[in-house]
C-alpha cells in the first residue's frame, strides 16, 4: 500500500480510483491536484495525442496512460471519471462514462446545448450516480467572499456588476472566446446573485481570428432590475480577472490576481430620496463616502477545492454545489448569447425555466464540505 493511500485509510477514508479523460492544460492540472489529494488516486490518463501522453508520463511516471476512452473507464477500481477534452464532446464522452457507472465531473461548460446537457443529468439520475460541472471559479475564496456581502444585505440593493476576463490568448479552434470564458462570468453572477438571467444581449467580433469571435461584451438582465456585463478576449494585452459588484450602500472589487487584496470593499454609495418640500415626486441623490476595506480571504486553490468536494459528494452521493442543473443553465444562457451574436446584439430571451431553482445558492449548499487537503483535448473512444 502506497503512504498516501495509508494515510488515507487511516483517516477513515477510502480512495475513489479515478480517470482523467483529455489531458491537455486543464486535463494535467486535474492530474496533478489529484494526486495531492488523499481521498483520490489516478488510476488512468487517456488522450489520443501521444504527445499529451509523454507530457504526462514524463511528469508523473507510475500513471497508466491509454489512447481509447474504453479502455480508460474499463480500468479496474476507476470509480469516477473527470472529462477535460473539447466542449463538443463532452455529451459524448460523458454519458459514455455514466452509462458505464462512473461518477462524472465534467470541465465547463458541460456541453454546447441544452439537449445535451439534459441527456446528461437525466442518465445520472437514471442511474444513481453524482454528475458535476467544472464551475471551478464558484471555489474561489474571494467570490465566495463576494457573495457573502451580497446575499448578506450588506451592499444595500445590488444595482449591477461587471467583469472583466482578458489575455493575450490562448487562441482556441473548437469554441470562441465567448464560448471559452463567459461561462465562468455567467456562473459566478448566477451564483453571486442566487438567480439565472431572463435575457441577454451580446456582440462578437473577430480582431485576430478570421472565423471565431475572439472579443465579446455581453450584457444580462436578472430578476429586479439587477443588470451585469461581461467583456471578454483573447485580444489583450493585460491579463485581467476582476469582479465588481455596486450596490447602494457599498462596492466590492475581487481583483484574483492581487494576492495581496484579493477582496476590497469600498463603503461608498448613492441613493435617492424624496427631496425635501417637493410635491411632484422629485428625488435627490443621497452620496455616502467611507472608507475602504480589505477583508481576510482563505489563500486556497480553486481546482483543489473543487476536486475535494466532487470526492465528497461521491463517497457521500450528495448533490454536489455546482451540479449538472447548475451546469444546465449555464449553458442555456450561452445559447441564448450565441443567438444575440448572430442578430447582431438584439436582446433575446433566455429560453424555459431554470433547470434549477438554485436552493443551494441561498442556502450555500450546506453539504458543501470544505475540507482541507495535505501539504481539452482529442480523445479517441
Amino acid at each position: 500500500m502506497s503512504a498516501v493511500a495509508a494515510a488515507a485509510r487511516r483517516n477513515g477514508r477510502e480512495q475513489v480510483g479515478v480517470a482523467v479523460i483529455g489531458c491537455g492544460a486543464w486535463g494535467r492540472n486535474y492530474v496533478r491536484v489529484l494526486r495531492e489529494l488523499p481521498q483520490a488516486r489516478v488510476d488512468v490518463v487517456c488522450d489520443a495525442s501521444a504527445e499529451r501522453l509523454e507530457v504526462i508520463r514524463q511528469a508523473f511516471p507510475d500513471v497508466r496512460l491509454v489512447s481509447s476512452v474504453d479502455e480508460a473507464v474499463a480500468t479496474p477500481g476507476v470509480e469516477a471519471a473527470v472529462v477535460c477534452t473539447p466542449a463538443s464532446s463532452h455529451r459524448a464522452v460523458a454519458q459514455h462514462c455514466l452509462r458505464v457507472g462512473l461518477h462524472t465531473l465534467v470541465e465547463k461548460p458541460l456541453t454546447t446545448c441544452t439537449e445535451d446537457a439534459d441527456a446528461l443529468i437525466a442518465a445520472a439520475a437514471e442511474a444513481g450516480l453524482v454528475l458535476m460541472t467544472g464551475h471551478t471559479f464558484l471555489y474561489n475564496a474571494g467570490i465566495r467572499k463576494a457573495r457573502e456581502y451580497v446575499q448578506s444585505g450588506a451592499l444595500g440593493r445590488v444595482y449591477y456588476l461587471y467583469s472583466r476576463r482578458t489575455n493575450l490568448g490562448p487562441i482556441r479552434h473548437d469554441v470562441d472566446a465567448v464560448w471559452d470564458l463567459a461561462p465562468h462570468d455567467v456562473s459566478i453572477f448566477n451564483f453571486v446573485l442566487g438567480r439565472r438571467p431572463e435575457w441577454v444581449s451580446a456582440i462578437g467580433a473577430c480582431v485576430v481570428s478570421e472565423n471565431l469571435p475572439d472579443v465579446g461584451f455581453v450584457s444580462l438582465g436578472y430578476p429586479g432590475g439587477v443588470v451585469a456585463h461581461a467583456h471578454v478576449s483573447w485580444a489583450e494585452p493585460n491579463k485581467v480577472r476582476e469582479l465588481v459588484i455596486v450596490g447602494s450602500d457599498k462596492r466590492v472589487v475581487v481583483n484574483d490576481l492581487d494576492a495581496l487584496e484579493r477582496v476590497r470593499v469600498f463603503d461608498k454609495g448613492v441613493a435617492r430620496a424624496p427631496a425635501e418640500g417637493s410635491t411632484y415626486g422629485e428625488f435627490r441623490l443621497l452620496l455616502r463616502n467611507g472608507d475602504i476595506t480589505s477583508p481576510m480571504v482563505e489563500m486556497t486553490e480553486p481546482l483543489k477545492e473543487q476536486c475535494i468536494h466532487f470526492l465528497a459528494s461521491v463517497r457521500s452521493r450528495a448533490t454536489p454545489l455546482t451540479d449538472g442543473r447548475m451546469g444546465r443553465d449555464v449553458v442555456s444562457v450561452m445559447e441564448a448569447i450565441g443567438r444575440s451574436i448572430i442578430a447582431g446584439g438584439e436582446p433575446v430571451e433566455v429560453a424555459g425555466e431554470p433547470a434549477s431553482a438554485h436552493p443551494a445558492l441561498r442556502l450555500e449548499r450546506r453539504r458543501f464540505i470544505r475540507r482541507r487537503a495535505p501539504a481539452r483535448d482529442a480523445v479517441r473512444m
